[in-house]
C-alpha cells in the first residue's frame, strides 16, 4: 500500500505574492491586526488598501484578526469582522455588504490532497453573499460558497454550500430552519 511522502512535497506552484510584500504584511499583521491592541478600523481599513484589498465603507475590524493575504480580499459595506478571526485566504475571499463574522470564526482557503503520496495542497476560493452571519468559533471550509442571508451557527462546520436564507447548525453543518428577517 502507497503512503504518504512528505519529502516530495512541493508546493513551489503556489505564489501568493512577491517575497518583499508577503514579508512586509507579516509584520503589518503582526503589529495591526494580530496585536489584541485595539487600532482603529480605519487605520486597518487604510493598511488593507495599501497591500491591495477592495474595501467598500462601514467596515469594523475588532482586535487579533488574522488575515494572511490583504490582495485576494474584497469586503462589501457594512461589514462586521469580530476579535480572533482568522482568515487564512490562500485563495480570493470574496464578502458581500451587511456580513457579519462573529469572534473566534475560521474561513479556511486550503487543504491537502490525502489521496497522493506528495500530500498536494489545494487552494480554493470562499463567497460570502449579502447578509450572511458566520456565528462564533464557526468554520468555513474551502470552496464554500455562503449564500444570501444564511447563517452558520456558533461552533459550526460548513463544507459546502448553503442555501439563502437558512440557518445550519453542525459538523458537518446541516440546515436546521429558515432565517426570517422581521422590521
Amino acid at each position: 500500500m502507497q503512503q504518504v511522502d512528505f519529502s516530495r512535497y512541493d508546493n513551489t506552484w503556489y505564489q501568493p505574492g512577491s517575497i518583499i510584500k508577503c514579508f512586509l504584511w507579516y509584520f503589518t499583521n503582526c503589529i495591526f491586526f494580530i496585536n489584541p491592541v485595539s487600532f482603529s478600523s480605519r487605520i486597518k481599513i487604510l493598511l488593507l488598501k495599501l497591500y491591495g484589498a477592495k474595501i467598500g465603507r462601514g467596515v469594523i475590524i475588532k482586535p487579533g484578526v488574522n488575515i494572511k493575504y490583504p490582495w485576494l480580499l474584497e469586503i462589501g459595506n457594512n461589514v462586521w469582522i469580530g476579535e480572533r478571526v482568522w482568515i487564512d485566504n490562500l485563495g480570493k475571499l470574496k464578502i458581500g455588504n451587511n456580513v457579519c463574522i462573529s469572534q473566534g470564526a475560521i474561513l479556511l482557503f486550503g487543504n491537502h490532497n490525502y489521496k497522493k503520496s506528495t500530500f498536494d495542497l489545494i487552494v480554493k476560493e470562499i463567497v460570502l453573499e449579502d447578509g450572511v452571519w458566520i456565528g462564533a468559533k464557526a468554520i468555513i471550509c474551502p470552496g464554500v460558497t455562503m449564500r444570501s442571508h444564511s447563517i452558520a451557527k456558533a461552533g459550526s462546520i460548513i463544507t459546502k454550500e448553503t442555501e439563502p436564507f437558512t440557518i445550519y447548525q453542525g459538523n458537518p453543518a446541516i440546515p436546521i430552519k429558515l432565517r426570517k428577517i422581521n422590521n
